[in-house]
């Protein structure tokens, strides 16, 4: 495993890390044991970075890493606050609940600071309200979050976080799905030394190569209920990318697979070529899954050739549909 450094924190994490969407749920069935089963070989592995959220299974999924941290006190846990603001507007990112939110993580997760906090997704108005940003620079003074960040839904709120200077990381989608934040933000990001958190690295599956036309998904799976934005954005679900078209463009990027590699590492080292990234956040809900996962940081470097491939596909398939959405 290798590791980068996250902003300005000093934090030197695992550049494939873990995201723990999968393990609180909406991810379809998953088993607690088996949960903490890929929690630990993560560790075992040189993952050191969890990313995790409050409303991940309703505390769920920060609950089984307070369970990991008491065995490995040296790993980092990052969460998120604001999607329990119902409805989730604006006028929801106020003193109050963030600091009810925060409480409750902290107990959540068995800790006395959090290590990052990051707003999640919250709307395109809160990036314009520096009161909001005030209250985070609040919580570190008062010792509740030792960072905080922004998970964003759009380029647009990437490049208007930044510009508050304790900003210290971004989490965006970024995928072979979604290459638009390569072209402006991450140059931004770097030149603030912000760290960039690479979520949905598979779109939700996708690009492991393992669907088909007649792939069929639980009813508590988003991939079943949010295809079209009806739950939450629907850039969270396949990436916003329509599933048959999805479908051929995953099957020429098989062909373009390096020997050696599975579609999973394919994937994940793709993303991992551009250091603007300081890691990736795919799911694993048992302890096979992360063992793919983790693989990919020893992996070599992926080809000019292959990369420019990669972005042909993309054109052809992909870029009309999402590239001036999200």
């Amino acid at each position: 495993m290798k590791y980068r450094e996250l902003g300005r924190t000093g934090f030197k994490i695992s550049e494939v890390s873990f995201g723990s969407w999968a393990i609180g749920g909406t991810w379809g069935p998953v088993k607690d044991n088996e949960s903490i089963a890929a929690l630990h070989k993560a560790v075992e592995l040189g993952v050191n970075f969890f990313d995790t959220a409050d409303v991940y299974g309703d505390g769920r999924s920060e609950r089984l890493l307070s369970e990991l941290k008491k065995e490995h006190k040296d790993i980092y846990i990052t969460t998120k606050a604001g999607r329990r603001i119902n409805p989730h507007t604006a006028e929801g990112y106020n003193r109050e609940n963030l600091e009810a939110f925060i409480e409750r993580s902290l107990k959540n997760l068995n800790v006395e600071t959090i290590d990052l906090l990051q707003l999640h997704c919250p709307p395109t108005e809160v990036y314009y309200m520096p009161e909001v940003f005030g209250m985070m620079d609040d919580f570190i003074r008062e010792g509740k979050i030792r960072y905080y960040g922004v998970s964003v839904e759009k380029v647009e709120e990437a490049l208007k976080a930044i510009e508050y200077p304790n900003v210290q990381s971004v989490q965006i989608i970024f995928n072979m799905f979604r290459h638009r934040p390569s072209e402006l933000f991450f140059e931004q990001a770097k030149k603030r030394k912000v760290g960039i958190l690479a979520r949905v690295p598979l779109a939700s599956g996708m690009l492991t190569g393992k669907f088909r036309k007649d792939s069929t998904f639980a009813s508590d799976d988003h991939r079943n209920f949010n295809r079209k934005g009806e739950a939450f954005d629907r850039g969270e679900t396949f990436s916003g990318v329509d599933y048959n078209t999805g479908l051929k463009a995953v099957e020429e990027l098989k062909t373009i697979c390096p020997d050696g590699m599975s579609m999973v590492q394919f994937a994940l080292r793709w993303i991992l070529m551009f250091d603007a990234v300081t890691c990736t956040i795919p799911g694993a809900k048992r302890p096979s899954q992360a063992e793919e996962n983790f693989s990919a940081s020893d992996l070599p470097p992926l080809s000019v050739e292959t990369m420019k491939k990669v972005r042909d596909i993309y054109d052809k398939y992909i870029r009309e549909s999402v590239h001036h959405y999200w």
